[in-house]
């Protein structure tokens, strides 16, 4: 883009009743907020700066937007408002080229503002400045004037002292020169630079962005009246404009008979679009678009044409009216049509506004949606509203705006309002679900109960490479679930995921647990295979094991009364209780308690940093059997 919209200041528009000022961020700008928040009037008050198209709704109107309960004392007074100011930055390469077109070093400003108001008739601009003198010289230098003239000319400091200057022999230029410099002046009128006014009129305004704004609103309906659609309602907004990409007036529908040509125009560009649309919508790519116009009476008894717009299931082998099918490809069906226009136009660089973009997508479609919207990014601007936790980039956090209703209007903050938990959900949801997303960060899951599980797979592992035997392969991600009970729930969310699992657990004690991982087997959720035990490793001569029983009994008893000195006498192997079952177990029936930390032990096996010394051959023995296992499962 050519000029970048910077920051918004808006204020006195609809629920905005202060100043409310917005960092605009130079690719997209996510503001997040509650129904009703004011989100959509922000939007719209940045649209009606500069709207791409001549659209009555797009103009500011003092009785529909000034706010109401303010509206009659300003419509009787004398005070003005600044309804809102836009700050741009030009690019560099934009700047050149104003250079080219003036002359070096004439116009150096980069950022300008543009402001509307409700009773001016006019758009102020400002920071637009001129060195008229520069001009000046540069400009009698292309032209054919005496030197007397010259040195006249570079003695002047502002354009309108030209007319003063007597010709002299050998002008042949000043004429010109005159008429030219005195054309700047007559459209500058009113500027105190009337240079600067001509640059902005004649080469920064052209290439100022212009505003395109979406919401549901314009989804297209299954069926289009044809008759109706250049009445100028809203509704056929979308509708027209597909008739526009097909290269269709509707008055050559309504006067024919034979409908063969149109339905092919309209199949071909359906056919671009849905192949646009397919690059984005992973959720169903079965999915084609027919044409029909039918003749239906109106109650009058007249004929009237309609667009019939259907949408095939090539799986199924049926067909829908387009606002039958799901709203998610809906919406983006009527985006990318209605969005055409904006394509169509390769003059002019464009801010999309979209409002609740995607809302009735599923949370996966809402991903491909931002996958979009961040690929749009690349060439155009855009500022779009949310109330959707899969509408936040986590990522991109730095682009979040809130939007909050008060006592005092709405409030746009680029900070995150802390006081306000329901406009905060949205972030805080983004944030958990991309925490979760990436605590699988390996294709390949191996899931054990809980966090000593972690460290003790862990540290053995890397202690068994270092000797050159076997470990728990790199690529496979160690993934505690918090308990037993929860083991059946994450094998069942990480197959959804298409990720490769396999659980390493303890044996079963619960009943209900052993049922739920039994029945995911049962349905073929998870093989039977990948669901290991630690018994199958241990050599304690029981049928119940925990990973602690893949250790000597020793060996264990030292990490735990390293761990609790101090606070339980120390436990002998002697004091141990060996008909049950596992060392846990015993340890607790030692020290009379139903269950103690098991972190602790392992947590000081990790703050230890020991190496193969500390353990016996059998219980290295155990793991590597045990990871030589777990490798082959994956």
């Amino acid at each position: 883009m050519q000029i970048h919209l910077r920051k918004v200041t808006v204020n006195k528009y609809k629920s905005i009743q202060k100043p409310q000022v917005v960092e605009i961020d130079p690719a997209i700008t996510t503001i997040v907020g509650m129904n009703e928040s004011g989100k959509t009037s922000f939007l719209q008050a940045i649209a009606k700066t500069n709207y791409f198209n001549d659209d009555p709704d797009y103009k500011f109107d003092t009785t529909q937007d000034y706010p109401r309960n303010e509206l009659v004392d300003f419509e009787n007074g004398t005070e003005e408002v600044e309804i809102i100011k836009c700050n741009y930055e030009i690019s560099d390469e934009f700047l050149k080229q104003i250079e080219s077109e003036i002359g070096k070093g004439v116009f150096t400003d980069k950022n300008f503002s543009y402001s509307c108001f409700y009773k001016k008739t006019t758009n102020v601009v400002d920071n637009i400045t001129a060195n008229q003198k520069k001009y000046l010289e540069i400009k009698s230098q292309s032209s054919v004037l005496s030197k007397e003239t010259r040195e006249s000319i570079s003695k002047l400091n502002s354009l309108n002292d030209v007319a003063a200057i007597a010709a002299a022999e050998g002008d042949t230029d000043l004429a010109t020169f005159k008429a030219d410099i005195n054309k700047i002046i007559e459209s500058g009128k009113g500027w105190n630079n009337t240079l600067a006014h001509h640059i902005f009129k004649t080469l920064i305004k052209p290439k100022m962005p212009k505003f395109w704004y979406f919401d549901e609103y314009y989804n297209l309906g299954g069926k289009v009246n044809i008759n109706e659609i250049d009445n100028g309602d809203e509704k056929n907004k979308t509708a027209k404009a597909l008739f526009e990409l097909a290269r269709i007036k509707p008055e050559e529908i309504l006067s024919s008979s034979d409908y063969e040509r149109f339905i092919a125009l309209l199949e071909a560009s359906s056919n671009k679009i849905t192949s646009e649309i397919f690059k984005y919508w992973t959720t169903n790519k079965n999915l084609d678009i027919d044409f029909r116009i039918q003749e239906i009476p109106n109650k009058q008894g007249q004929k009237e044409k309609y667009l019939d717009i259907r949408v095939r299931s090539q799986r199924h082998k049926i067909s829908l009216p387009l606002d039958r099918r799901s709203k998610g490809f809906n919406w983006f069906f009527s985006f990318i049509i209605w969005f055409s226009k904006i394509q169509a136009d390769k003059s002019s660089d464009y801010v999309l506004l979209l409002d609740e973009p995607g809302l009735s997508l599923h949370a996966s479609a809402q991903a491909d949606l931002l996958r979009f919207i961040e690929d749009l990014s690349k060439k155009y601007q855009i500022v779009f509203t949310t109330h959707s936790p899969f509408m936040v980039d986590s990522n991109h956090l730095n682009r979040v705006r809130t939007c909050l209703e008060t006592d005092e209007g709405t409030i746009i903050s680029d900070t995150i309002q802390e006081k306000d938990p329901n406009t905060l959900f949205p972030l805080q949801a983004a944030l958990g679900y991309d925490i979760a997303q990436n605590l699988f960060i390996s294709k390949n899951n191996l899931l054990v109960e809980g966090p000593s599980d972690l460290i003790y797979l862990t540290a053995i592992s890397n202690i068994l490479e270092v000797e050159k035997r076997t470990g728990l392969k790199e690529n496979i991600t160690i993934v505690p679930v918090g308990g037993l009970d929860k083991v059946a729930t994450f094998i069942s969310l990480l197959r959804g995921s298409k990720l490769n699992v396999v659980c390493l657990l303890d044996s079963f004690t619960d009943p209900k647990g052993k049922q739920r991982v039994d029945d995911l087997i049962r349905y073929k959720i998870i093989k039977e295979k990948n669901i290991r035990f630690f018994d199958e490793f241990s050599n304690n001569g029981k049928k119940t094991a925990d990973i602690e029983d893949l250790f000597t009994k020793d060996e264990y008893l030292k990490l735990f009364n390293l761990a609790f000195a101090g606070e339980y006498s120390e436990v002998k192997l002697a004091d141990l209780d060996s008909t049950i079952d596992t060392i846990l177990k015993q340890i607790a029936n030692k020290i009379g308690k139903d269950r103690f930390n098991h972190y602790r032990p392992a947590n000081k096996l990790n703050q230890l940093g020991v190496d193969k010394s500390f353990f016996s051959a059998t219980a290295l023995d155990n793991f590597e059997k045990m990871f030589a296992e777990i490798n082959k499962l994956f």
